[in-house]
C-alpha cells in the first residue's frame, strides 16, 4: 500500500503498529498459546422440548434451534394455541404438543428444555423441570423475586448433575470474549468506569384484545414484569461483572414514567450508577424515546458498553452483528512524553495544543475475534488488517462475527448437557444477573443507596413460589 493512499485524520501506521503489536502481546497471554476457536463437537443427540416459544422461543426455534444437528426437539408447550401451531410449522409439526408443562416434563424422552416464558413464571417452570431431571436453558432474567433466588440456589444443590443456563448471549460471543482478552492483558490499564446504555424509540407494546392483553404486554407491568432493568439493563450489567471480575456493592439511581402513559406501571427512563468493590463504576442509562448514540458508526438499536481503563477504552454492541473498537489513550501518552521532557529539561508545548495537533483519540482500531499475533505474520497480512480497518471507517466494509452469539449460547448449552461441561452463564451468573435487576428497581422505588448484602436477608422467610395456578405456558 503506497504512503499516497488515503488514511483516516488520525490513524496512522505508527499508531496502528504500536496498538496492533499490543493487541498482539493480549492474545498470546490470553491465550497462552495459537489464538484459535474451535467449536466443541457434539457427543450425542440431546432430546429436547421447549415451554413458552412465543416471539422469543419462536426466534431461537426458527433461526437456531432448527439447524442444530446435536439436537432434536421433541415436544412444545403453549397455552396460546396459535403460538403452539406456528413453533410446531418449524419442525414439520413433528414435535408432541402439550398445554401444561407438567404432562410436558413426565415424558422420559426429554433431557433438556428451553424456558421462555415470561419472567415471573421463570421459577415455577424451572423447579418442575428439575425436579423432573430435566436440564435447563432459562431465558434472562432467570429469576423474579429474592424468594426465587434462595429457592433456585437450594435446588440446585439438591440436583447438581443437572444443567443450567441462562440466556446471556455476550458471555458467548467472539468478540466480546476478545475484548475480554484484551482488558485482562492490560491493553487499557486498570478498569476505572464502564458506561452503558441501550436506548429505544418505542413503546414496547404489541396490539392485543382486553382478553390476552396481561398475556401479550406482560413486560408492561411490574406483577410480571422487571421492565427495563430485566429485559435490557441484565445483558450490560453482566459485562460489566465480567469484565470486572466482581459484583457491585451498591447500587443507586432513579427511574420515572414520564412518556408512554398508557397503563403500563414499569418505568420509562432509568438512570443508574452501581459501584464495585475497587471504586469502579458502571453508570447505565436506558430510555424508551430516542435510540441516538453519538459516534454510531452503525445502525441498530441504541446499544453500546464502553470500557474505560486507565490506558485506553473499548467499545462494544452485539447488535445489529457485532462491533467492536479499541481507543488507545493517546493523550496520556503525550502527557508522559512532554513530563519526560519537562524533566530533561527540554522544551515542551501545552497538553491542549498536542491534542489539537496529533493526539486525538482517532477513530480506534476494530477488535478482530480471529486475532493473530502481529508477530507471528508477515507484511501482507499487517498491510491487509490496515486496509480493512480504513475501509471499516469509511463505512466500506461491516465486520461481523463468524458465528450468532444467540445460536453459540443454545449450541453451546446442547453440548454442555451431553458432556456434563459447565456453561459460561451458568446458575450463578444467573442469580447474580437477578439480584442486580431487582436491587436497581429497588433502589430507584424507594429512592436509595441499596447495598447487594441486603439479598441476603430479603425474602429468607420466603413465600410459597413453588407453583402458579394456571400458567402453564405464554404467549
Amino acid at each position: 500500500m503506497a504512503d499516497t493512499e488515503p488514511t483516516t485524520q488520525h490513524l496512522h501506521r505508527r499508531d496502528f503498529a504500536k496498538t496492533a503489536a499490543a493487541m498482539g502481546v493480549a492474545a498470546a497471554v490470553a491465550s497462552k498459546g495459537p489464538f484459535v476457536r474451535k467449536a466443541k463437537g457434539a457427543e450425542r443427540v440431546v432430546n429436547y422440548a421447549m415451554i413458552g416459544p412465543g416471539s422469543r422461543g419462536r426466534r431461537l426455534l426458527e433461526r437456531h434451534l432448527v439447524h442444530m444437528e446435536h439436537g432434536k426437539c421433541v415436544a412444545l408447550c403453549d397455552i396460546y394455541e396459535k403460538n403452539l401451531n406456528r413453533a410446531l410449522k418449524v419442525f414439520d409439526n413433528e414435535p408432541r404438543a402439550y398445554s401444561d408443562y407438567n404432562e410436558l416434563l413426565a415424558q422420559d424422552e426429554i433431557e433438556a428444555v428451553f424456558i421462555t416464558v415470561p419472567l415471573f413464571l421463570h421459577f415455577p417452570v424451572m423447579k418442575a423441570a428439575l425436579e423432573a431431571g430435566k436440564h435447563v436453558f432459562c431465558e434472562k432474567s432467570l429469576v423474579f423475586t429474592p424468594e426465587e433466588v434462595h429457592a433456585l440456589r437450594s435446588l440446585h444443590e439438591a440436583h447438581p448433575e443437572l444443567t443450567i443456563q441462562v440466556g446471556l448471549q455476550r458471555r458467548y460471543s467472539l468478540l466480546y470474549q476478545r475484548a475480554k482478552e484484551l482488558v485482562d492483558a492490560g491493553v487499557i490499564g486498570d478498569i476505572t468506569h464502564i458506561q452503558a446504555q441501550w436506548h429505544r424509540n418505542t413503546n414496547w407494546r404489541r396490539k392485543a384484545s382486553q382478553e390476552f392483553e396481561d398475556q401479550f404486554n406482560w413486560r408492561l407491568y411490574r406483577k410480571y414484569s422487571g421492565g427495563l432493568c430485566a429485559e435490557l439493563m441484565s445483558h450490560q450489567v453482566d459485562v460489566a461483572d465480567w469484565f470486572l471480575d466482581q459484583h457491585p456493592e451498591s447500587v443507586m439511581g432513579v427511574g420515572g414514567l414520564d412518556y408512554w402513559k398508557d397503563g403500563r406501571d414499569i418505568y420509562d427512563n432509568i438512570q443508574l450508577i452501581f459501584e464495585y468493590p475497587g471504586g469502579q463504576k458502571l453508570q447505565y442509562s436506558s430510555i424508551m424515546t430516542n435510540r441516538h448514540i453519538a459516534g454510531r458508526r452503525v445502525p441498530g438499536d441504541g446499544c453500546r458498553e464502553t470500557i474505560l481503563g486507565t490506558d485506553g477504552a473499548i467499545e462494544l454492541t452485539l447488535i445489529p452483528y457485532g462491533d467492536g473498537l479499541l481507543y488507545p489513550d493517546v493523550m496520556k501518552v503525550k502527557m508522559e512524553d512532554q513530563a519526560k521532557q519537562e524533566k530533561d529539561g527540554e522544551n515542551w508545548v501545552a497538553g491542549a495544543t498536542v491534542a489539537l495537533d496529533t493526539a486525538e483519540q482517532g477513530d480506534g482500531f476494530p477488535i478482530d475475534p480471529e486475532a493473530i499475533d502481529p508477530a507471528q505474520v508477515g507484511f501482507i497480512e499487517k498491510e491487509l488488517f490496515f486496509a480493512k480497518t480504513w475501509a471499516y471507517h469509511k463505512g466500506i466494509l461491516r465486520p461481523s462475527e463468524t458465528v450468532d452469539p444467540e445460536y453459540a449460547e443454545l449450541s453451546s448449552f446442547l453440548n454442555d448437557v451431553a458432556s456434563g461441561s459447565r456453561p459460561l452463564a451458568g446458575i450463578e451468573v444467573g442469580l447474580q444477573d437477578s439480584v442486580a435487576v431487582m436491587l436497581a428497581n429497588l433502589a430507584m422505588d424507594e429512592q436509595r443507596k441499596v447495598k447487594f448484602s441486603e439479598i441476603d436477608s430479603m425474602g429468607v422467610e420466603g413465600v410459597n413460589v413453588s407453583s402458579a395456578k394456571g400458567r402453564n405456558g405464554a404467549a
